[in-house]
């Protein structure tokens, strides 16, 4: 993929992931690349809960997810069982699972993450 081609791909998902997103829960976009497994891409992002108590909601990918916190304290739930994470350290979700996220802490909560999915999938499915 060309850079201009990818800069239009990053843009639109930018965009369009902006619209489906709660409140005080931000996702930006940073790279989306083809990888050495057949039918699979590399998709990091970095995701923002602004405010205490903010939560992206239950949902899925058609892949991993393997995240850093970078600011603050989240309380991911995996399948119905919470685990705090805090500022330094790491997290993967495995393919498929239900989860959500919930800034958990005082201020705000960053993190960086690596989705490895499959390729033309959304990022991201909400379960209801």
């Amino acid at each position: 993929m060309s850079k201009p081609s990818c800069a239009v791909v990053l843009l639109a998902g930018t965009v369009a992931a902006a619209s489906a997103q709660p409140s005080g829960f931000t996702r930006t976009l940073l790279q989306q690349v083809e990888i050495s497994a057949p039918g699979r891409e590399a998709v990091t992002a970095r995701a923002e809960f602004s405010v205490p108590g903010a939560s992206v909601g239950r949902h899925t990918h058609h892949g991993e997810e393997v995240g850093y916190v970078q600011e603050g304290t989240l309380t991911i739930e995996i399948d119905g069982v919470p685990r705090t994470v805090k500022a330094g350290e790491a997290f993967i979700i495995p393919n498929g699972r239900p989860h959500n996220a919930t800034n958990a802490g005082p201020g705000k909560a960053s993190i960086v993450v690596t989705y490895i999915v499959e390729k033309g999938k959304p990022l991201a499915t909400p379960v209801k």
